[in-house]
């Protein structure tokens, strides 16, 4: 498994940011952000593991709906920060599954057209703008060596996907790498994709092909929330400046803050 991959035992999709190499060389420190699914399901076990790895907040992305169903379980001493990216949850995660399953069999790429929608609207609505702003706001707040800041949402993988592509753009990370951050969830959410598809229980193949698109990252999602930023802004440091309201000095900040000398 990733070496990326926090040792969570009852969560998913836990990974650390640390260790990216930016366009100067410079390399993003370890103990400073974690990016990860829902800590409703959090044990004893994993709070003191998270304690002990240094996390001091918990930044949830989630809608109001989904973290009053399933609150964040917090270790002592962290700070909860809501900052819900989406007033209602686009990305279906706390839809029924019967009810999921009967819209997803209507018809072919049904998963896959609703999460690129989903990732336009992060993009260009302006409360996943403000959202967003905000999550910078707090980071520029973390000067101790040390201390990680969490942020998630339900799955780990569209608002927070989002979120970490723009971190670490933000601190000159390379569209290459940035990329392939996003798409490892991918490889480390294989089982768990596998098992929910097995537990549909059945041979519907569009069925599974659009639960498939709902559950997974693909460079199409992403694809999109990037012609959005350049279709706005022309780049995404235009996008971090103009849109998120990102000053170069806060930029210059956060980069002292994450990267090492």
């Amino acid at each position: 498994m990733n070496a990326r991959l926090l040792q969570i035992q009852s969560g998913h999709n836990f990974r650390e940011l640390g260790g990216y190499q930016t366009e100067t060389g410079q390399h993003i420190k370890f103990h400073k952000i974690i990016r990860s699914g829902k800590l409703a399901d959090l044990t004893p076990q994993d709070l003191d593991y998270l304690a002990d790895y240094g996390v001091i907040s918990s930044i949830d992305f989630r809608s109001p709906k989904e973290a009053k169903a399933e609150p964040d379980r917090l270790a002592k001493g962290m700070t909860y920060i809501f900052d819900p990216v989406f007033r209602v949850d686009e990305t279906e995660s706390t839809r029924s599954e019967e009810e999921q399953n009967q819209e997803m069999s209507q018809g072919p790429d049904l998963g896959r057209q609703r999460m690129i929608s989903a990732y336009h609207n992060l993009i260009t609505d302006t409360h996943p703008q403000k959202a967003y702003q905000q999550f910078f706001e707090r980071l520029l707040t973390n000067t101790q060596d040390n201390q990680s800041v969490l942020f998630h949402c339900t799955a780990g993988k569209d608002r927070t996907g989002i979120g970490a592509y723009l971190f670490l753009r933000a601190l000159g990370v390379d569209s290459a790498t940035a990329k392939q951050d996003y798409l490892l969830t991918n490889e480390v959410t294989q089982t768990a994709i596998q098992g929910n598809i097995a537990d549909l229980h059945t041979t519907d193949q569009t069925l599974i092909d659009n639960v498939t698109a709902l559950m997974s990252v693909d460079e199409a999602y992403l694809g999109q929330a990037i012609a959005d930023i350049k279709l706005m802004t022309g780049t995404v440091d235009n996008y971090l400046h103009e849109v998120l309201n990102l000053g170069t000095s806060d930029l210059n900040d956060l980069k002292k803050i994450c990267l090492t000398a």
